[in-house]
């Protein structure tokens, strides 16, 4: 008969907290890792309210649900979910002024170079076609328009991509489900202790209010912004960056309002900092992110409830943090996934992401008993690289501003950024070339909507755009914004595409309840 050859193998793994993070872990271990292999629990208490790390997402959320096994359509139902093509950023650069960060790629590139270097010839030559008449997603957010993108690359709607807007608590309950029904255990109560090893220093076990003891050889701590197992237990120090992101409160609150012909999220700049508009298919998602040193909370109060869309369906909740993150995201035997980890504020949806990164990268490196150190740290490396490439894409947003006379912009503005940011903005600047890195989240496409449309205008372009003349480049530029044009205005209307999704579930439900 044979033996097992890994008598090292982890064989119980912990969750420590629920929500949408602790469900999303559960949803994706409970898919990779036979249950007979490991047992897998999740302790969490119903006393204790969780953040909702964020209605809104970016397109690599998609392949987490596919990854985890959902379905598409069951899943925008069960979440009340909308689709996301970009967000739109009023005044953030000037008062008055707006643009949109689309998802999916502007233009297609031509004669050997890339599109938005031709596209900054024709602005020199005096075309003022701004950059998103060359988005799909933009114009089709614009139009209230939705479909599936295609796979062909001939195809102009190869170019589109979206994400989602959902309700975060339908989504942990959503995955909870999916989940438990692999074997996943749910353990409630409230973690009273973090029992550590005394000789190695590892987490032995998690004390719970009801006295019970919770042993585990792997700990995933998801309990949110108190970080109770990785900082609170082991110690690991928080690197704080305020100094770079100064906002440090958040007021979120729903209202009845329903659109469904705006198939983006709204970001739009305060005195102090910015207000979201999320739109779901049963509310609207609304909130304030702001700078507590110039902003009291009742003046953020007064300002969120003074722009609101609809009647509001419960009192502001009021959120506190620090951005930054864990110098490690991984020690001992112990691996913070969330906000445990770090917290980057909602301007790009990109916490729901650091989950699923974290989750992914955690399978990619997924160690035994002997918690190999060199594992450890190369998890820790690419896991910082995260958190760090994201940062500067958000200070950009703050940085490049004009809003002149209004103190917390203009800390934005003169204060100091990232030594990798400013590297980027200045060779941007220069010759409009986007410094990629393997490591970012957001690719060229995403950087250069945010940097045009915050004012940052590169002084020259790329010489080998000059091999065009001048009627070529206009009739090439014109052909694809005509094309874009009319393709997003073939689309269908969000609403009637959400209808479509609905009817199919139902027919789907009907024939399974014939037999």
């Amino acid at each position: 008969m044979p033996h097992d050859t890994a008598p090292s193998h982890i064989r119980s793994i912990v969750i420590a907290g629920g929500g949408t993070a602790g469900w999303m872990v559960a949803a994706a271990l409970s898919r990779t890792i036979a249950p007979h292999r490991c047992r897998i629990t999740l302790v969490e208490s119903e006393t204790i309210g969780t953040i909702g790390v964020g209605e809104a997402t970016i397109p690599p959320i998609q392949t987490f649900n596919q990854v985890i096994g959902l379905d598409e359509a069951a899943f925008l139902q069960a979440t009340k979910g909308t689709f996301k093509l970009g967000i739109e950023f009023a005044g953030w650069r000037a008062r008055g002024h707006s643009y949109f960060h689309p998802f999916g790629r502007q233009g297609n590139d031509f004669g050997g170079t890339q599109f938005h270097q031709h596209w900054l010839r024709a602005q020199a030559l005096g075309d003022d076609t701004p950059l998103g008449a060359f988005s799909l997603n933009e114009q089709a957010a614009y139009a209230g328009k939705m479909r599936q993108p295609d796979g062909d690359p001939r195809s102009v709607y190869s170019t589109f991509s979206y994400a989602y807007h959902f309700d975060a608590t339908l989504y942990g309950q959503h995955l909870r489900t999916l989940a438990e029904e692999r074997g996943v255990e749910r353990r409630e109560g409230l973690i009273e202790e973090v029992v550590l090893d005394g000789e190695s220093g590892r987490i032995a076990s998690l004390r719970l209010d009801d006295g019970g003891m919770l042993d585990g050889d792997l700990f995933i701590d998801c309990t949110g912004l108190r970080s109770l197992l990785l900082g609170q237990a082991l110690g690991v120090p928080f690197e704080d960056w305020t100094h770079f992101l100064p906002c440090n409160r958040a007021l979120a609150v729903p209202t009845d309002c329903v659109d469904l012909m705006r198939p983006y999220t709204r970001s739009t700049a305060h005195e102090a900092g910015w207000q979201w508009r999320i739109p779901l298919q049963h509310r609207m998602g609304n909130g304030m992110v702001y700078s507590a040193e110039h902003w009291s909370d009742d003046q953020a109060h007064a300002a969120l409830m003074a722009n609101l869309d609809g009647q509001p369906l419960a009192d502001p909740r009021l959120i506190r943090f620090t951005t930054g993150r864990r110098v490690q995201s991984w020690a001992k035997n112990c691996v913070a996934i969330g906000l445990s980890a770090g917290f980057l504020e909602p301007l790009e949806s990109t916490s729901i992401h650091l989950v699923q990164i974290a989750v992914a990268k955690l399978l990619n490196w997924f160690p035994d008993m002997g918690f190999d150190p060199m594992t450890m740290a190369e998890f820790n490396r690419q896991i910082a690289n995260e958190y760090d490439r994201i940062r500067d894409f958000l200070v950009l947003h703050y940085h490049a501003n004009e809003r002149e006379g209004e103190p917390f912009w203009d800390q934005c503005r003169t204060g100091a950024i990232p030594d990798s940011l400013a590297e980027k903005i200045a060779m941007f600047r220069r010759s409009g070339r986007l410094l990629s890195r393997e490591t970012d989240l957001f690719q060229d496409a995403s950087w250069l909507a945010v940097l045009i449309g915050q004012g940052v205008m590169p002084q020259a372009h790329d010489p080998l755009t000059e091999s065009l003349r001048p009627l070529e480049l206009d009739q090439m530029l014109r052909g694809m914004r005509d094309l874009i044009g009319r393709a997003a205005q073939a689309m269908r209307g969000q609403a009637d595409h959400l209808a479509r999704i609905g009817g199919r579930i139902a027919n789907a439900q009907r024939e399974a309840a014939l037999g």
